[in-house]
């Protein structure tokens, strides 16, 4: 895990070592164990790097590395089967001189050009430079784990890990009105419709499963990989568990593999409680876990943590963050994001990687992605129970009904989620329309600014077509929900030069999980049916059968509500109508403390939209 830079110019005047160098420092966060600067013989392309490291700890995996006197690359993230894959390429011939993953991405491209990167199962951001073809080839995870920034315009190509690189090599920071409109209205911290937009103008981020080619000054950007939502999986529901089993403990296996220490989150849901009983299968010994507790919260998760590490024999570390240490902690918070947060609950997961940190842990896997994979969040029942009604399967809706009242689930249903199921391409225009309202009504922004974005009105609102649970699934994996999530991680690890694995995320996993029948995912009152079924026994019932677990959530409301961040809010807000994005009035409105996961949590926007602006 590391940062990474760079900048490609036929104009050496573009590249320097002092650039470069800046250019590293500002991710030092990522990679506090190491630093390389490298420019091409002809000073047209030049590399940097910061080093966190994690697999091969020798100067050998230190990077710039170079490989075959043809291929020089800048990595950041873990090839979880690297030793496979260099078992492979030995066997065709290649030579290692280092045994870390970074090698491998070079003999793998060498090889098979860009369907290498349909060999790997990891997370990952590269910029490989080809001396002999003049090219470089960049590329991005499946999932969107690790991000890949680039500026790109006349003469000059730069690239970063992390905006702020981008900015220290001499790029304008101009901010995006429109995304900024969004997120305040919206909560949007994507633009869901084009995928390579930032809060800021002309700096782009790589889509994930997307790879770019950069040659002569040309750039293109193709997509290598996606989730095929229409593949179905005959087989019974005992097979599919038994084959969940098989990819999940190599998922977490893999994940396991390191050179450093290894711990985990733990929340008191299922996802991470299953990450944590598959480790102890492989590392019988005492685990570190690391958690954010919050005493007398009704949403405080401490009782089912400690369930968990009892039956488990785990050492649990605990933190309590209060709203004096976020608002201590808010600049430095939103230093590391560079982009709005949409609640606190981002704050308590950094202060998790502090605390690993703290107690001598480098590496956390982490539960990410289980609830989109397997439709655990409760907002994906309607789709599901939409799916039976659109397909005549009337005795299984009514009967999954039934179930989930008798669950205490409260599921919303009447006359507009039938209409849904037989006309989903009605409800995705009416779904755009009412996000369009939500922008043209709001009374807190400024006309000034709805005026400047005219024509542009549309301009990041979209609703998918949904005929089936798989569709929304899909969307929220591969266009909008868990690369956003995915980003708060990254941010939140590497601010602490940590790094976060996430085993639900192996796409062969993923693959498999798709390919159920929606029933293996939602079924008898229960989401994420079939990695309870697979659980059941193995942890206690109070964590496999619970079902009130909403999502990872702090005390947000409490603490907005103290005077120290009612203040902050305020400033932030008056910042906000000194830069004409608010209207006057919205000054005169008293602050409304909202929890975490509301959808009109505005005065948390205004608090990151002022310090994102930074005037």
């Amino acid at each position: 895990m590391c940062g990474i830079a760079g900048i490609i110019s036929p104009n050496q005047e573009h590249i320097n070592t002092y650039v470069l160098q800046r250019m590293g420092d500002t991710l030092r966060h990522r990679g506090p164990d190491g630093e390389g600067v490298w420019m091409n013989e002809g000073k047209r392309v030049g590399f940097s790097h910061r080093r966190l490291a994690i697999i091969d700890l020798t100067d050998q995996a230190a990077q710039p590395m170079h490989y075959m006197g043809r291929y020089t690359i800048v990595y950041n993230g873990e090839l979880y089967n690297y030793i496979e894959l260099r078992d492979e390429l030995k066997k065709v011939g290649y030579k290692f001189f280092s045994n870390s993953d970074t090698e491998v991405i070079m003999a793998a491209y060498d090889y098979y050009k860009i369907k290498c990167l349909q060999h790997f199962d990891g997370m990952f951001s590269f910029a490989l430079w080809d001396e002999a073809e003049q090219t470089l080839i960049a590329a991005r995870d499946r999932f969107g784990e690790k991000p890949f920034y680039y500026f790109n315009e006349k003469e000059v190509f730069v690239f970063a890990s992390e905006m702020k690189a981008i900015w220290a090599a001499g790029i304008e920071k101009e901010a995006d009105y429109k995304m900024i409109l969004n997120y305040i209205t919206l909560g949007y911290v994507q633009n869901p419709a084009d995928k390579t937009q930032t809060f800021f103008n002309d700096i782009s981020s790589l889509p994930p499963s997307h790879y770019l080619l950069f040659r002569k000054g040309k750039l293109s950007v193709r997509k290598y990989w996606n989730i095929d939502k229409q593949q179905l999986n005959t087989i019974d529901q005992e097979e599919a568990v038994t084959k969940l089993n098989e990819l999940f403990a190599v998922s977490v296996s893999r994940r396991l593999r390191s050179d450093v220490a290894v711990g985990t989150s733990l929340s008191g849901g299922l996802d991470s409680s299953s990450i944590l009983y598959y480790i102890k299968q492989f590392q019988p010994k005492d685990v570190q876990t690391f958690s954010a507790v919050f005493p007398g919260f009704e949403k405080d998760e401490s009782r089912f943590i400690q369930t968990v590490s009892n039956q488990l024999k785990i050492t649990n570390h605990i933190v309590t963050p209060n709203e004096q240490e976020l608002y201590e902690d808010f600049e430095k918070l939103m230093y590391h994001h560079e982009e709005p947060i949409p609640s606190s609950s981002v704050y308590a997961q950094y202060r998790v990687f502090k605390l690993a940190k703290e107690n001598g842990i480098k590496v956390l896997l982490d539960g990410q992605g289980a609830d989109e994979v397997l439709a655990g969040y409760h907002r994906y029942l309607h789709w599901y129970l939409q799916e039976k009604v659109s397909r005549y399967q009337f005795f299984k809706m009514r009967n999954e009904m039934r179930s989930l009242k008798k669950n205490n689930i409260k599921v919303e249903w009447g006359i507009k989620n039938y209409v849904a199921a037989y006309l989903p391409s009605h409800v995705s225009l009416a779904l755009e329309k009412r996000e369009y309202n939500k922008i043209a009504h709001n009374h807190d922004v400024s006309k000034d600014l709805l005026s400047l974005l005219k024509g542009r009105e549309w301009d990041g609102i979209h609703k998918p077509v949904v005929t089936k649970l798989n569709d929304i699934l899909c969307f929220n994996m591969m266009e909008h929900g868990i690369e956003e999530l995915l980003r708060f991680s990254d941010r939140n690890s590497m601010a602490h030069g940590c790094e976060a694995r996430l085993p639900f995320l192996s796409h062969e996993l993923v693959k498999f999980i798709f390919s159920l029948p929606a029933d293996y995912k939602i079924k008898g009152g229960f989401t994420k049916h079939i990695l309870r079924k697979l659980m059941d026994k193995k942890l206690p019932d109070e964590i496999v059968w619970r079902t009130d677990k909403i999502g990872y959530e702090p005390p947000q409301k409490k603490w907005l509500d103290a005077p120290v961040m009612q203040e902050a809010v305020t400033e932030a807000k008056t910042k906000l109508v000194q830069n004409g994005i608010l209207n006057k009035q919205t000054l005169q409105k008293k602050v409304i403390p909202a929890h975490a996961h509301d959808e009109k949590n505005h005065d948390w926007r205004y608090l990151c939209v002022a310090k994102i602006l930074g005037r």
